[in-house]
């Protein structure tokens, strides 16, 4: 397990990174790919979305495009105080404070269920995931965007280290084991040399 998936140490760590994540994260994971990622996922206008480690809200502003009805969830207080700075506490969004990995939702209560920079900090992906199929309606589509294994056997030990880094098989591997059907992945990058996303749509059976 990574330094970052421990829960406790992740929430000092944006704690402080909350100062300047907007600032910082644009080039990791920018508008461009904000976008590409978003056309891989059916959301209709009057469709509820949950954003799982909402963070300061940069998924969320993309996700506003789609539908006006967005909820964000994230256990770290600082980077949702960034966000009420941008859409108020009970504006544009419904937020709440919680875990990926025990969702305060009913059974089937969203459309689309969306998460993006929030996997690699969970101790246990695959509970997550598990909650993501319970929160979600049967057929519908949850979408997950985390780091893609570094290639250099170097990185790659330095990474895992940290926190959760995987490819596209054990992206599969995750979501099966979670109960998904009808998984596809795409790894995006802003430029070449420039840290990819590994983005995974799933679909929870029917029932």
């Amino acid at each position: 397990m990574g330094v970052l998936e421990n829960k406790a140490r992740a929430r000092l760590f944006y704690k402080y990174l909350s100062k300047v994540y907007d600032q910082v994260n644009p080039f990791i994971w920018d508008e461009e790919m904000r976008a590409e990622a978003l056309s891989m996922v059916d959301i209709e206008r009057d469709d509820r979305v949950l954003d799982v480690g909402c963070g300061t809200g940069f998924a969320t502003e993309g996700l506003l495009e789609h539908t006006d009805d967005v909820h964000g969830l994230d256990q770290s207080v600082h980077q949702m105080e960034k966000a009420f700075e941008k859409f108020g506490k009970h504006d544009k969004v419904k937020f709440y404070r919680g875990d990926a990995e025990r969702l305060p939702f009913k059974d089937d209560t969203f459309d689309v269920v969306w998460s993006s920079g929030s996997i690699e900090y969970w101790p246990n992906p695959v509970d997550a995931l598990v909650e993501f199929r319970r929160v979600v309606k049967p057929g519908n589509q949850v979408l997950v965007v985390g780091p893609d294994d570094p290639k250099s056997t170097v990185f790659q030990k330095l990474a895992d280290a940290i926190m959760l880094f995987y490819d596209e098989e054990e992206a599969q591997q995750m979501f099966e084991e979670a109960g998904f059907v009808d998984i596809e992945h795409r790894v995006l990058q802003r430029q070449p040399g420039s840290p990819r996303a590994i983005v995974t749509v799933a679909r929870a059976p029917d029932e």
